[in-house]
């Protein structure tokens, strides 16, 4: 063949060869085969607020072999599992013992030692093992202390130390435990999210404005926008509920005739069992007096409902009047639902034996 020839034919044979070889490639791949691995998959994930941190690694077994400073020596990174990277995701920025992270999905490493640990989240989340670990693409290191725990032959995660904003996730095998606390800015993401939330399909109900008044009012934070939150609710449709929950904000920002005028508008929207159980709120709040003016507006409005004798009796026993309490008491037992009849009736023993109901 001539040079020229074969300068020709060249790039058609080279690419008749590229062709082989990613066909033999694709082929072989089309046979990897899904089999049991010596350290199996797992995964463990924890809701903090709202944010998701989930773990996926491989578990190594102790099998009887000395683990710390010989398996895994002390003072190198080691991937923290077997396998692929040990890898850990969070949904939101968060607090690693104390240092911030932004979220994304982080290779998890360690450096053990006896004494303490370098605990690794790396940007290089897709290796394998440890061996081409490069401290350049550390994202955040920090440094805990082991502590002992019972025996665990498999590699394990956990979490553990759960509060609102924050929870431990703990590395555990063989006698060590090694934990870490993720801390989240609950308030600030939840608050972030509901105005998100509330621009999509929620906004057109009632329910979820009321909902977010009403997280932020349990949460004693942003009450300016709780009344927001609250007064949207209302516009979608005047309720008992969320003129309730006005009446609530409005005494948190320290507007309490405008609260009255909540609290009366909601109690014109309540059912009769709506203004006896919140009532019955009022008496859990130690705010007797208001529980039991609410208690004998009901029942003059509603002589027949079986809740309102209950009302009654409650007031009869606050003033001493425990013969009047316990008739009162058995007016509702009589008229009361199956489903309530055992709670009534022991309401009504109570009272017969002089028993203050309202404690």
């Amino acid at each position: 063949m001539s040079g020229k020839v074969f300068r020709r034919a060249f790039p058609r044979v080279a690419f008749c060869l590229f062709a082989v070889m990613i066909a033999r490639v694709s082929f072989a791949q089309s046979f990897v085969l899904d089999l049991p691995r010596q350290s199996q998959r797992a995964e463990v994930s924890q809701h903090i607020g709202i944010t998701d941190v989930t773990i996926h690694y491989h578990r190594p077994l102790v099998n009887e072999r000395k683990v710390w400073g010989a398996l895994v020596p002390y003072g190198e990174v080691w991937r923290a599992g077997a396998n692929e990277n040990t890898t850990i995701t969070f949904s939101d920025a968060v607090m690693i013992e104390g240092k911030p992270l932004d979220k994304g999905t982080y290779g998890l490493h360690m450096i053990p030692t006896a004494d303490d640990w370098t605990v690794i989240f790396s940007r290089n989340s897709t290796s394998w093992g440890a061996f081409t670990y490069d401290k350049a693409e550390d994202a955040l290191r920090v440094t805990v202390k082991p502590k002992a725990a019972d025996m665990h032959n498999a590699l394990t995660y956990d979490f553990d130390q759960m509060q609102p904003d924050s929870a431990v996730a703990e590395l555990e095998w063989e006698k060590i435990a090694v934990p870490f606390k993720i801390s989240v800015d609950v308030h600030d993401l939840v608050q972030a999210s509901l105005k998100k939330q509330l621009r999509n399909l929620s906004q057109y109900t009632w329910i979820s404005w009321d909902d977010a008044a009403t997280y932020l009012l349990t949460e004693k934070i942003a009450y300016n926008d709780a009344l927001t939150y609250v007064s949207k609710s209302i516009e979608n449709e005047d309720r008992y509920e969320n003129e309730i929950t006005k009446s609530k904000v409005l005494t948190a920002l320290n507007r309490k005739d405008e609260a009255t005028m909540a609290q009366k508008r909601a109690l014109e929207l309540a059912t009769p069992l709506q203004v006896h159980l919140y009532g019955r709120q009022l008496q859990g709040e130690k705010r007797s007096d208001e529980a039991f003016a609410i208690f004998r507006e009901n029942a003059k409005k509603h002589p027949d409902e079986w809740f309102v004798h209950s009302g009654l009796a409650r007031i009869y026993c606050s003033q001493g009047k425990y013969d009047d309490a316990a008739k009162e008491m058995k007016l509702a037992l009589a008229r009361a639902p199956e489903n309530q009849k055992t709670y009534v009736d022991g309401l009504v023993k109570k009272l017969e034996s002089k028993q203050d109901i309202n404690q």
